[in-house]
């Protein structure tokens, strides 16, 4: 059965009030613990009279981003609200794979799965700080 016009606009609607509300959050999420590590950072360095220390952790790797954020590092708390922000747009494209399949528009399913497939392998293949 193929769904009523006023169906699909209401589905549509629906899905950009998703996808804006993902793009909003995401940065303010992300903002908010930038700040928050931020601070932290200044409130380190302001103790120490030479400064914060230097992180003993690999930052650039997940799992070292991790590991310091169990410890309390400032560092790796902005890393982590970078990271949030990288992926909001990761995000969007998954929602918006959704979207595009309730709406049986598969063109833009193939489209927007491609895409997704060039964001993951840009990650993949990325070299931070390198």
């Amino acid at each position: 059965m193929a769904q009523r016009p006023e169906n699909n606009d209401a589905l549509v609607r629906q899905a950009e009030v998703v996808i804006s509300f993902i793009l909003r959050a995401g940065v303010v999420v992300s903002g908010v613990i930038i700040a928050l590590g931020s601070l932290l950072y200044f409130i380190e360095a302001a103790r120490q009279p030479h400064g914060p220390h230097a992180t003993s952790h690999e930052l650039t790797a997940i799992g070292g981003i991790a590991h310091a954020l169990l410890t309390g590092d400032p560092l790796a708390i902005i890393m982590l609200g970078l990271i949030l922000l990288l992926l909001t747009p990761v995000l969007r494209v998954i929602v918006s794979i959704g979207a595009f399949a309730l709406e049986r528009d598969w063109r833009y399913v193939a489209i927007t799965s491609l895409v997704l497939i060039i964001l993951i392998i840009s990650f993949l293949l990325g070299k931070g700080g390198a």
